[in-house]
């Protein structure tokens, strides 16, 4: 094949196996311990700073033995075929990229380490080339102070409650497991990368059928093209706006803006606490903390990419923290900072591993274990207030869960969910039919 460029299956091995469960020397925290406010000093310098608060205000961690995990076999071959040709140039923008992981091998002292580590997440094994999570349902909090505050009986910490019916995106590129592969031909045709939709609400219904809807582009100059529709409110643009209370569309999985809009420094490579063989799908309501986390949950000692992300251009924050998993590539955590430099919001992301994502699934089952987001905590750690989305909830009894590249998602579905979304609008107005 033309442009074959072979990694050897050795050097690929080696490079899963630097992965590897720290050494007991570096490890505060053994299998079968449990974290609480009582005891959080110990986990101090293996969470994230604003993980660690989470845990001082009442979220419980279980700690667990380190669990492997391996790539899709397909993606795995692709990062074998392919790797060896990929290139960053001066700017940080990805070239020569056709599927798997861009870049296996990551020399830390490499100046461009934490862009190569950002790309990996970008690219990485978690999302496939086609996805669909059912029943998505997110709340968010108050923060009422500790027990014994006066009046705090009198007000509910939920203020925000929704559900919506899909989150789904189509990848044209970087294709391993679905026809076409490795490329859509409609990444040549339109230039998009891949098409993100979320919708439509079910819940609540002042906001029944509401979406959001988002297109990545692979020209590196050119913005997404973001639409929230929203009863008869049409938004363009940046991703403000926000169906899931007051997690915002650009902190889905950890980080979702554009790659090159940042520039990326890594900060070091080290041993960290971080949720990847989650217990409980849906995970359970934290009852320490009146539920604005996610616990008791599983954590383990994993190798991981602390990595800063600075805006190139004007953002409500100077800069975001990334927990980069270096075996799954995925963010385990990520801390924000406000334009004076003060610990603004963090974020806690629940994975499971396993070959199904639900319990009950009985047709989203998979031949070898994936990886699977189960929650995601958001807290504004100055304001006090907090969001967890949960990968499905329960409000619809969800048996099935995520479906990844089992062709429950196409070109032809994704244009429907947009033309689904617009219809919401036109139906919204003053002066319809409806």
């Amino acid at each position: 094949m033309a442009g074959y460029h072979p990694m050897s299956s050795l050097v690929l091995a080696l490079a899963l196996a630097l992965v590897a469960w720290p050494s007991a020397s570096l490890a505060e925290v053994e299998p079968g311990d449990v974290i609480t406010p009582r005891n959080c000093s110990r986990v101090q310098e293996l969470l994230s700073p604003g993980n660690f608060e989470l845990v001082r205000q009442g979220m419980v961690i279980k700690v667990v033995p380190h669990g492997r995990i391996d790539w899709p076999p397909m993606y795995k071959l692709a990062t074998e075929q392919y790797a060896a040709q990929v290139r960053l140039n001066d700017r940080g923008e990805l070239q020569n990229y056709v599927a798997g992981l861009p870049f296996p091998l990551i020399d830390p002292n490499d100046p461009q380490a934490g862009t190569k580590a950002v790309w990996n997440f970008s690219y990485g094994p978690q999302f496939g080339d086609e996805v669909e999570v059912r029943n998505v349902e997110t709340f968010s909090y108050r923060n009422l102070g500790p027990p014994g505050t006066p009046y705090r009986w009198a007000f509910p910490a939920e203020w925000f409650h929704s559900t919506v019916g899909h989150i789904a995106w189509y990848n044209n590129v970087g294709r391993t497991e679905v026809l076409p592969i490795p490329r859509d031909p409609n990444a040549l045709t339109t230039g998009i990368r891949y098409r993100y939709s979320v919708g439509p609400v079910t819940e609540p219904s002042t906001a029944h059928g509401q979406w959001l809807t988002r297109i990545r582009y692979l020209d590196p100059a050119k913005a997404d093209f973001c639409v929230y529709f929203a009863l008869g409110i049409v938004s363009s643009g940046t991703m403000d706006n926000s169906l899931s209370g007051t997690l915002d569309p650009n902190s889905y999985a950890g980080f979702a803006d554009k790659i090159e809009d940042y520039n990326y420094r890594l900060l070091g490579v080290a041993p960290m606490l971080a949720s990847v063989h989650a217990d409980s799908s849906p995970p359970k309501k934290c009852a320490y903390d009146d539920k604005r986390t996610v616990c008791p949950e599983n954590w383990e000692m994993r190798q991981v990419y602390v990595v800063e992300a600075t805006p190139r251009r004007g953002s409500l924050f100077s800069r975001r923290l990334l927990y980069l998993d270096s075996e799954g590539w995925f963010i385990t955590a990520s801390d924000q900072y406000d334009r004076t430099g003060a610990l603004w919001k963090t974020l806690a992301i629940f994975n499971a591993y396993r070959d199904r994502s639900v319990p009950t699934a009985s047709q989203a089952v998979y031949p070898f274990k994936r990886i699977f987001e189960t929650a995601i905590v958001d807290e504004d750690l100055q304001s006090g207030f907090s969001t967890v989305s949960f990968m499905p909830g329960y409000e619809h009894d969800e048996r099935e869960g995520w479906f990844i590249d089992s062709g429950a998602v196409s070109q032809a579905s994704m244009a429907a969910m947009a033309a689904s979304a617009a219809a919401s609008v036109i139906n919204a107005m003053p002066g319809s039919n409806r």
